[in-house]
């Protein structure tokens, strides 16, 4: 809760959804916390970039906010190879948070370039 909170004073984001759980419950009726949308975008390009380690570079990273999250919630972070660009050594992903329904959250894609 406290890692949250900070995340958010850090992105000067003031919602009490994501810290106020009498306000997120009773008056915008979430079920808990909710856990922030670039919160889980910087997991994405967290989960990209230790993936690549030194052998590359996070080119571009796109991801959209499907379903809400909460604090608590059993999250995850994957991906699958969806194309190789041999000639500009680069390797697209399609990327995704999914809750522990194995529903996706936060879908999205990155494109990295792979050092030679």
């Amino acid at each position: 809760m406290v890692s949250l909170f900070l995340y958010n004073a850090v992105i000067w984001n003031p919602h009490r959804i994501h810290f106020d759980e009498t306000y997120t419950t009773q008056v915008e009726k979430h079920r808990g916390i909710v856990v922030d949308g670039p919160l889980q975008g910087d997991w994405l390009s967290q989960a990209v970039t230790e993936w690549l380690g030194d052998d590359g570079a996070l080119l571009e990273l796109e991801y959209s906010n499907r379903r809400a999250a909460y604090l608590g919630e059993r999250l995850r972070a994957g991906g699958e190879v969806t194309a190789i660009d041999t000639s500009l050594g680069t390797v697209t992903l399609s990327i995704y948070i999914k809750n522990g329904n194995d529903v996706v959250t936060s879908p999205g894609r990155a494109v990295v370039r792979l050092r030679a």
